[in-house]
């Protein structure tokens, strides 16, 4: 009696391979249409929306012509709408403000982020109580952050009444009214609202240091800064990294916080990127102008985190043994 299984028998058999070959073919087939829907649902969300992106970027439509997207081609002008974003003022420095925003504020929730994430590392009382005190700020909805933040720096709000107590005398700064301190307001609510998620980020990459490292390093003397320098911050760079991308990321899609706090003002000082579209949509109608915009974000946003992930490859593969220089 020959041995093997009997899928390995049909296959040795007199025409096996075909009947083989014809299973493989038929579950392939079975594959295909039990994902099917899967397939045409993802067309309709991501490759429909796309192409009539695209499709309008290259017109001047716009809702006031009072004629369907599907007419759009009667107003077809090619690329006039991408050469208009290198010429457009306005968009530069909404696109200027965004990154001054984001680096400001990724920077202060890193910091604050990774210094409280070195204080529970460690075991204290309460420690439950105070992981729950420190998350609450992540769970509340941007839309409602903004507004708390509105009436914290009203100028008869509670800070302003606060900073009066401790300095003894009335204390009327009109925050948003001068675009410096539009501009901190807004990036205060933005750290006080995200530096949570640093944190829990930050703090599950410092429980993952082997401690056994950390143990051996303080009987050869080393003090807490050396541990955390030559032995803590080294096994978590890609977790430092992935947190700051995701921040940087989120921060660049700043809106709910902005809109209700300033609407971009006092004049454009606080007109983020975001702000800039929506204004571009919804008030000046200009679909198409948007379209193009959007379309270039997109690209500029997939080409800079493709050039980040080959970065990191580069760097896990440096830190490989055996690796070059």
């Amino acid at each position: 009696m020959s041995g093997g299984t009997p899928e390995k028998a049909l296959t040795q058999a007199p025409g096996g391979k075909l009947a083989g070959a014809l299973g493989a073919r038929q579950a392939r087939r079975i594959g295909g249409f039990a994902t099917l829907p899967a397939q045409l649902l993802l067309i309709f969300i991501i490759a429909f929306p796309t192409v009539v992106t695209i499709y309008i970027s290259l017109t001047w439509w716009t809702p006031l012509d009072g004629t369907s997207w599907l007419q759009a081609h009667e107003s077809w002008q090619w690329f006039d709408n991408y050469a208009e974003i290198f010429e457009d003022a306005k968009l530069g420095s909404a696109i200027w403000l965004t990154l001054k925003i984001v680096a400001i504020a990724v920077a202060a929730e890193f910091l604050l982020g990774f210094g409280l994430a070195i204080l529970f590392v460690d075991r204290f009382a309460f420690k439950p109580l105070y992981y729950t005190l420190l998350l609450l700020p992540m769970m509340v909805v941007p839309a409602v952050s903004g507004y708390m933040f509105l009436i914290l720096f009203q100028s008869t709000g509670p800070l302003n009444q606060f900073i009066g107590w401790i300095t003894g005398e009335p204390f009327t700064l009109v925050w948003f009214t001068d675009g410096f301190w539009a501009q901190f307001a807004v990036i205060a609510a933005d750290v006080w609202q995200w530096t949570p998620m640093m944190f829990l980020i930050l703090l599950a990459g410092l429980i993952g240091v082997p401690e056994d490292q950390i143990k051996a390093a303080r009987l050869l003397g080393a003090g807490w800064g050396q541990i955390l320098l030559r032995i803590s911050l080294p096994r978590i760079k890609t977790v430092i990294a992935i947190a700051i991308a995701i921040r940087v990321i989120e921060s660049l899609k700043l809106f709910d916080v902005m809109y209700i706090m300033t609407k971009g003002g006092p004049g454009v000082a606080t007109q983020t990127l975001s702000l800039y579209i929506y204004k571009r949509t919804y008030g000046d109608l200009e679909w198409a102008y948007v379209a193009a915009m959007g379309l270039t974000i997109v690209v500029t946003m997939s080409l800079a985190a493709l050039l980040a992930l080959w970065l990191l490859k580069l760097a896990a593969r440096r830190r490989r043994p055996g690796a070059p220089a």
